[in-house]
């Protein structure tokens, strides 16, 4: 299998990258560096030249804060809808089948019942996830085969995440203020990366929720199993969203994502969250700060 996979200077997609070559697949990883995605011209080069015989769209916008400047919003819809169009065109070009990683963000945030993968009650709350969304049309409305796949809460390697800034937090100030009403589940990046790999081998298309098993948490729950295992004391202070404040855009409240349908087409689960962080950190984490 030839697969070609965009965001590979990212954590993600530098995971996938190396899962899929660990199983003999001949896998190319595309960077901002190496590849324009917003360009037409490029992309449609790039994918004919190579035909892969899947494309993991991994490339995208996350700064959810920046998107909601002004100055950046050419920029971030160029990136996750224009540059999205640009890899479906060329995979129908070539018919490659699709992988899109998408965010939890396409829904409003309302109650408590989790998100199933076929719910239609999109109602994004910031300019990431209206974009994000828009790329999950373009995908669906072009392309038969194809995975969507909404993730949340992410975290891995050396990059700016929620566990490095609860830790680096924790150092430096001995208390912190976490909002505890925002109701989600964490995902390692590298356990995720191996579904993906699934996915790709496989023919089950439709849209799936993956997050790491182990029940749905507060940021609040997240950040006192990170002290935790990590044999600190600091002092965590539950606070609700309203009162943290600071954010640019609006964050939803119900980030609870429905799973289930992994284990019906017959994917596995992701790990529970603790033992992916306990994973994390005593790996990636380790390594990244004893450079």
């Amino acid at each position: 299998m030839k697969a070609f996979v965009t965001g590979a200077g990212g954590q993600l997609g530098h995971d996938v990258v190396n899962e899929l070559k660990k199983r003999g697949h001949t896998a190319i990883g595309s960077s901002r560096r190496l590849l324009d995605i917003t360009g037409h011209d490029q992309v449609m080069s790039a994918v004919t030249t190579f035909r892969p015989d899947v494309m993991i769209h991994c490339a995208a916008w996350t700064d959810v804060d920046g998107a909601e400047d002004k100055k950046n919003r050419d920029q971030v819809y160029s990136t996750n809808v224009q540059g999205t169009v640009n890899l479906v065109r060329a995979a129908e070009a070539v018919d490659a089948k699709m992988i899109y990683i998408s965010t939890d963000y396409v829904f409003g945030g309302i109650g408590e019942t989790p998100w199933k993968p076929d719910d239609r009650n999109f109602a994004p709350l910031n300019y990431y996830g209206k974009t994000k969304l828009e790329g999950e049309m373009a995908v669906s409305g072009a392309l038969d085969k194809f995975f969507i796949v909404r993730t949340s809460w992410a975290f891995a390697g050396n990059g700016k995440n929620f566990v490095r800034t609860m830790v680096n937090a924790g150092r430096k100030y001995g208390t912190v203020r976490v909002v505890s009403d925002q109701i989600g589940t964490p995902t390692y990046c590298y356990d995720l990366a191996r579904l993906l790999a699934d996915m790709a081998e496989s023919d089950k298309y439709g849209y799936y929720h993956a997050t790491n098993e182990g029940g749905y948490i507060s940021w609040y729950d997240f950040a006192c199993e990170i002290y935790r295992q990590m044999g600190m004391d600091t002092k965590v202070i539950p606070v609700t969203t309203e009162e943290y404040g600071l954010s640019k855009a609006a964050r939803p409240l119900n980030s609870r994502l429905d799973k289930s349908k992994l284990a019906e087409a017959g994917f596995r689960p992701l790990p529970e969250w603790k033992d992916a962080l306990e994973r994390y950190l005593n790996g990636e984490y380790l390594k990244s700060v004893n450079k």
